[in-house]
């Protein structure tokens, strides 16, 4: 069983990813992004993404209702069934939906973000929140008849409202259930970086042990993407639970490859060594 976590860069290679997918002999889950698309939209609908960075030093899109609808429409529709359709062409029978659809990611809303400005600390409402519990049922379902799930933001919350969330939290509660041998995320880069602006600094090789450290050598997005990477190898699911049903840190070894996702096979590279293996 693999997870594939497709970023949401303009410049991943959809077309090689999904030609590398139709050769594999297992099953696999895709959960992808579309940030960039996102982004053209919003341009292109004169609307303005608010960044908030909470007082613990993690960065995040305020996710209004303008900004759900966008996710709705970039995340959920044109991405969403673009790779649908790619995958289709290249003989993989291919399903997507959003958390939304059949509630197959369900969420809790947060309480509030908290942030500082002006000198004061304010508490923001928005629509976001953690992925709580999977409709492994329906995805069963899916993989037992020969469809590939393929899926996005947004999710469903307690209340059944649509919000937004990080994939790489969905990433860590599919693994929490799903246990996959190997865990595959195409990102713009060649793979972890020391500096994100040296190709040179890649790290081809890391221990679990080591994410707390790397963790407080990055900053903004990046701290929140390692903290997700940690939470995949935890072993207590005291220190941070992502459920109420699901026990961190029993779902055997399984490795983390962090892979250029701009190649012209990124997956073949990934599975062959290429980019950052996390063990």
């Amino acid at each position: 069983m693999l997870l594939i976590k497709i970023g949401g860069g303009k410049e991943l290679n959809l077309n090689g990813i999904a030609s590398d997918l139709s050769t594999l002999n297992e099953r696999f889950i895709i959960v992808h992004g579309a940030n960039a698309l996102r982004d053209e939209l919003a341009l292109k609908l004169g609307y303005q993404k608010k960044i908030v960075t909470s007082l613990s030093g993690y960065d995040s899109v305020l996710s209004d209702e303008q900004t759900i609808d966008l996710m709705m429409m970039a995340y959920a529709g044109l991405k969403n069934k673009r790779i649908v359709e790619l995958l289709q062409q290249k003989g993989v029978n291919a399903v997507g939906l959003s958390g939304v659809d059949g509630k197959v990611i369900q969420g809790k809303r947060n309480s509030g973000i908290k942030v500082r400005e002006r000198g004061k600390t304010l508490l923001l409402r928005d629509f976001s929140g953690k992925p709580q519990a999977i409709n492994k049922q329906l995805l069963d379902l899916l993989l037992e008849n020969g469809y590939t799930p393929v899926l996005s933001v947004p999710l469903i919350d307690e209340n059944n409202i649509a919000i937004n969330s990080e994939n790489d939290d969905v990433i860590a509660l599919l693994q929490a259930e799903f246990k996959a041998d190997k865990i595959i995320l195409l990102i713009e880069a060649p793979g972890f970086l020391l500096d994100k602006n040296d190709p040179s600094s890649l790290v081809s090789k890391m221990s679990k042990t080591e994410l707390e450290a790397m963790e407080q050598k990055v900053d903004s997005r990046m701290k929140r993407k390692i903290l997700a990477l940690r939470k995949l190898f935890w072993e207590s699911s005291k220190e941070i639970p992502i459920s109420r049903n699901i026990q961190l840190g029993e779902a055997g070894e399984t490795t983390v490859i962090i892979a250029d996702g701009r190649t012209e096979n990124p997956i073949k590279d990934a599975l062959n060594g290429k980019g950052t293996t996390i063990q």
